[in-house]
């Protein structure tokens, strides 16, 4: 029987990898194998093949709501009317959200690849018998492996 778990490589790799070798499971039974981090930096916009699921026009549209109304009120007491300055409005409540957006990811996307830099993460492949399959998927989720895998 084969286990694969995933780690952040860290003390509790260290102890768990220990805590095995402790109940019978041989070194040579035991294969931990890091990852490697990404290279190039993640792409802002969505193409139409390919998403991350970060929405860069949530804000935008709904700070473009916000200032057409506020616009389209303001507009009765205007020259123009409500309806153009609804419109424009709306354009710059558009702008300021989709600034606010993009500013943000910029930021935060620096922080992670910041952060990403300095943690790797280990695959941690495990043979043993049947019997003792279960035994060590326990002493795995105690050292807070972030998923376990079996094959028989």
């Amino acid at each position: 029987m084969q286990l694969f778990a995933t780690f952040d490589n860290n003390l509790y790799l260290e102890m768990a990898i220990s805590t095995l070798e402790k109940n019978n499971i041989e070194k040579d039974n035991i294969y931990a194998i890091p990852l490697d981090n990404r290279k190039e930096p993640r792409k802002l916009f969505d193409t139409l093949h390919q998403s991350d699921g970060i929405s860069l026009i949530d804000i935008g549209v709904a700070l473009g709501t916000a200032f057409s109304v506020i616009g389209v009120s303001i507009g009765f007491k205007m020259a123009w009317g409500p309806i153009w300055i609804g419109l424009i409005g709306s354009f710059i409540g558009f702008f300021i959200g989709l600034g606010i957006r993009l500013f943000m990811n910029v930021l935060f996307q620096k922080r992670k690849s910041i952060l990403k830099g300095k943690q790797v993460e280990v695959i941690l492949i495990i043979d043993c018998a049947e019997t003792q399959g279960e035994l060590v998927e326990n002493i795995l989720w105690e050292h807070f492996c972030f998923g376990v895998a079996k094959i028989k």
